[in-house]
């Protein structure tokens, strides 16, 4: 951990990420502490890359790069889990374990990152759910649940750990225009009632018209407000 940006959840400076056949060169962005972006721009423009990067599955190259205070530059293997603890990550891919209930979905994150007290469990796991309003679902399956309810679980589940930070990579891609809506409404109440800092790459500009914030594009190889 290192160089502290006081005040900034994300710090990139002339920075060039590559990955595949995606580059981006000279990445200048900012995010303040508890602001709420959206992340825009076209199939392989390089949002996925610039998430990814962000939580240490991609390798910066040239410039500088922080996160909830980590280095990009310097980060080891062992401290990429200490910066993921930090930060809570959606996917559009709804990635339950179909093996597990939804509690127990929930419990193995917390696990995982060492937490050990079932009394701590049982209350983060119930706070999650009632943030995100399914805490009757607590014994239920992943294949049991509707669309928009596994993706309330995959927020909560990103939410467990209370986030500095959450990367929300196209979270509505698979979900009907009032899901979605349900969706975003969940994510201005993390961000406005916990002070949660939220990155959210979209395609969805009728989400964007219905709740605007900042709004950032991939566009050309850069990034651009």
């Amino acid at each position: 951990m290192a160089n502290s940006n006081e005040g900034l959840s994300v710090y990139l400076k002339n920075v060039c990420i590559a990955y595949d056949k995606t580059i981006l060169v000279d990445v200048n962005l900012e995010l303040k502490k508890g602001e709420f972006v959206y992340l825009i721009g076209k199939t392989g423009s390089g949002k996925s890359t610039l998430l990814r990067s962000l939580y240490a599955d991609v390798c910066i190259g040239s410039g500088e790069g922080i996160v909830c205070d980590f280095n990009l530059k310097t980060l080891s293997k062992k401290e990429v889990p200490l910066l993921r603890r930090k930060l809570g990550i959606v996917f559009q891919d709804i990635q339950l374990l179909n093996d597990r209930n939804v509690y127990d979905n929930l419990a193995f994150v917390l696990k995982a990152t060492g937490t050990k007290d079932k009394a701590e469990i049982n209350k983060r796991v119930t706070d999650a759910l009632t943030m995100v309003g399914l805490e009757h679902k607590a014994n239920a399956f992943p294949y049991n649940l509707s669309e928009g309810e596994s993706q309330r679980i995959t927020l909560a589940r990103a939410i467990i750990n209370n986030p500095e930070l959450i990367i929300a990579d196209e979270p509505t891609g698979n979900l009907d225009p009032i899901t979605s809506e349900e969706i975003v409404k969940l994510l201005f109440k993390l961000n406005e009632q916990n002070g949660t800092t939220i990155l959210m790459a979209t395609h969805d500009y009728l989400l964007i018209n219905d709740f605007p914030r900042r709004t950032i594009s991939c566009e050309n190889g850069k990034i651009v407000e």
